[in-house]
Parts: C-alpha cells; structure tokens; sequence
C-alpha cells in the first residue's frame, strides 16, 4: 500500500460518507465513458468483422471475441486487483481496452482478420472494467446499502450505451479522409474514450475503495492472507450463499445472451426492418440498465433471496413471451424488455450477495470468479443459441434457456432457509 493509498479516514468515521459520494461519483464518470467505448464499438464489430473477412460467416466472431477477452482477461485484473487495489486494474483494463481498440483499427487497414480478432479480444478488457466497477461501488458501502450502490454504478451504463450507438456513424464519417475503413472509426473514437476513462481513474480515484475498506475492517480481515485468487475459489466453494450468487449471475447472464442474441435473426425472419430490430435491442438495454436503481433498492430493502426469486420470474416470463411471439414484434419486444429487468434483477442481487457472503480480504478474488464464470457461460451460451436456432426454433431455444432457470430457483429455495451470521443478515 502506497502513502497516496493509505486511508486516513480509516480513524475518522464521519468523512466516510463523504468519501463514499467521491468514490460513487467517479466510479459513474467512468462506467459512462466504458459503456460509451463499448457501445460506439460494438455497434458495427459485425460489419467491420464482414468487410474484413470478406463473408458474413465470420461476422459474428467479433463479437465472440470481445466476450472472450472479458472473460480471460477477468482473473489477472481481479488478481492485480485483489493485490494492489481497484484503481491500478480498472486502469489497466481501460488501457487494455484502448490498445484493443486501436489494433482492430490497424487490422481493418491491413485487412488481417486473425489481427482483428486479437483486437477485439483485447477491447473486451474495457467491458471487465465496467463490470468490475460494480464492485468497487460494494466496497465502502453500508451492507444494508450494497445493493443499491451496485444498482447507481450499473445504471450510468445505460447513458453510454445509448449514446454509443447514436455516435458511431459520426465516428465513422471522421475517418473517411484518413484511409480508414468507416467501420473502423467508432473504434479509433472507443480508443480515445478508454483512455479518457483509464486517466479519470487513475487521478481521481483515490484513497483507491478496496484498500480502504480493507483498513476499515475488523483486524482479522486485514491481514494479507486469503487474498489469492485460490482462496477467493476457496471462500466461495465455502459459502452456499457464495455459490448461489455465482449461480444467479452465470445463469441470467447466459440466459439474456442466448435469447438476446438470437431476437435480431427471428425478427428478421418475420420481416422485421432493421430500423425496427434496432428499437426492440434498445427497449431491451432499457430494460437492462435504467431500473437497475429499483432493482438495488429492492434487494436492500427485502433481501437478496427476494430478487433473485424475482430474476427467475421475470427471465421465465420473458422466455414465454419471447419463445411464443411468432411473427408478433410488440410481443417480442415486450419479452426483451421484461428479459433485460430479468437481468438487472439477478445482476444486482447476485453480485450484493457475493459481496456479502465472502470474507473481505477473499472479495476481489471471488468477484473476478463471478465475471470469469457469467463471461465464460454466457460465450458458450451464445454460441449453442445458434445452433440451437438453425437446428430447432427460436422457441425452443426460450424453452431450454426457461429450464437453465430451474435448478436456480431450486437453489435459492434451499438457500432461504434462515442462517445465522452476515450471510444471513440480507437473505
């Protein structure tokens, strides 16, 4: 720990909430420059990835790029972090992200699409950030209070992740003099936003959250021992609570990927115009982020258990709805947004009661597993949505992500049965 590092307000309880504010504060500026990155990004990876390669084939391999990098890039910075901080990891992985970025622009020039791949790879690394940043919300906040400073941190996303898309024609046009494909553009811009978010963090986010919630906490927690990403494994494997989190998070992040992915190719199936597909996805990424704020109150106020019940009923419904639309588009559309509150709902109470359920020091080691299993599942998930379409239906494919639900709701019916200690506290 570095001098800049060490909490003061360790032995001054009154400037905590104070700090708390500052911390909040800058984890949002952030979260609104990576979801803006990526968004300006991802908007047309499927295009320039067609350009590149030269077949719409490949075109969805971009995509599965970026979750692939989220996902392996998850355990060295919760390593970095648990080690060193938040601070030095949500750089890095900003800085990763606008390396990223900049390389998908050299491979769109060179026409190398293996380059592009390892571009995109490396651009994922902003999307770890903006999913480690919920964490760091949980780090100094009241445990009656975690869920909602989770919820505030993944509602800023929406702001970027409706701009972002809004701003990638422009991106592209800028470029249109520079020899650079103008799918290229909204990348070389994601580049600049990266580094404008990895600079706000590194000069604005200090004393860094996780060290001072380390020094706030009781003197058997301080200790450097249990902080190795084994023993983040080993906390987790230890705590049913823990193992439900993990479980509520994985499998409402594979379920919305799988079904999400899928709706723009049945839409289109029924005659849907693009113009159209686009507003559905927007409803959804509504749906995703901007109740986030209830759904983080809700699990503070009635308990983790009782909004991850409620993810289960909102991601089952959305399947209904979605899986038997047929060529109805306003059901569809219905389904995608209630599936995004799904989502939003077993985001936030997952990730509060990780928090919860894992001792302090082993926290940044067990959140890094989260963000490796729910990337790692919902990859796979993504890719099986494909076969599982062209092989059977769009319906079929809502039907078996429905029944990933069910071993979840299982599990969190055993978990409610009262327990004593923390993990009990906010069940």
């Amino acid at each position: 720990m570095t001098a800049t590092d060490r909490p003061l307000i360790a032995v001054e309880p009154d400037r905590l909430p104070a700090l708390r504010r500052r911390t909040n504060a800058v984890l949002i500026a952030s979260q609104i420059l990576g979801g803006l990155g990526v968004a300006t990004g991802i908007a047309l990876a499927a295009v320039l990835a067609t350009e590149v390669s030269g077949t719409e084939a490949l075109s969805g391999l971009a995509p599965t790029a970026t979750v692939a990098g989220t996902a392996l890039l998850s355990v060295p910075l919760a390593a970095l972090m648990t080690a060193r901080g938040r601070r030095p990891g949500l750089v890095l992985a900003y800085l990763i992200g606008a390396l990223g970025a900049g390389v998908v622009v050299v491979a769109a020039v060179l026409g190398s699409f293996p380059l592009l791949l390892i571009g995109m790879a490396g651009f994922g690394a902003a999307s770890s950030a903006n999913l480690q940043a919920r964490f760091a919300a949980a780090d100094l906040a009241a445990p009656e209070r975690r869920g909602r400073a989770i919820s505030t941190v993944v509602w800023a996303t929406t702001i970027g992740a409706v701009l972002g898309p809004n701003i990638a024609a422009p991106a592209g046009d800028s470029v249109s003099g520079l020899g650079i494909p103008q799918a290229a553009g909204p990348f070389l811009w994601a580049s600049g936003v990266f580094l404008v978010a990895a600079v706000t963090v590194a000069v604005l986010l200090r004393p860094d959250p996780l060290l001072t919630a380390r020094a706030l906490a009781p003197a058997d927690e301080q200790s450097a021992e249990g902080r190795s990403l084994r023993a983040g494994f080993a906390a987790v494997t230890a705590s049913p609570r823990a193992r439900l989190a993990l479980t509520t998070v994985a499998v409402s992040h594979t379920a919305m990927v799988s079904i999400m992915s899928m709706t723009p190719v049945h839409l289109g199936h029924h005659g849907a115009s693009i113009d159209l597909i686009g507003l559905v996805i927007s409803g959804h990424i509504l749906g995703m982020y901007a109740f986030s704020p209830v759904m983080g109150w809700l699990s503070d106020r009635l308990g983790r258990l009782a909004v991850i019940g409620l993810s289960v009923g909102l991601l089952a419904c959305a399947a209904a709805l979605a899986g038997t639309a047929g060529p109805s588009h306003a059901q569809t559309a219905v389904g995608l947004f209630v599936l995004g509150l799904g989502w939003s709902a077993g985001l936030v109470s997952g990730s509060a009661l990780l928090t919860d359920s894992v001792p302090q020091q082993a926290r940044a080691a067990a959140q890094g597993l989260s963000d490796l299993t729910m990337n790692t599942a919902a990859g796979i998930g993504g890719a099986v949505a494909g076969l599982v379409v062209a092989q059977a239906s769009y319906g079929w494919l809502n039907l078996i992500a429905a029944l990933l639900l069910l071993p979840l709701a299982g599990f969190a019916l055993r978990s409610a049965r009262p327990q004593k200690g923390p993990e009990g506290a906010k069940g």
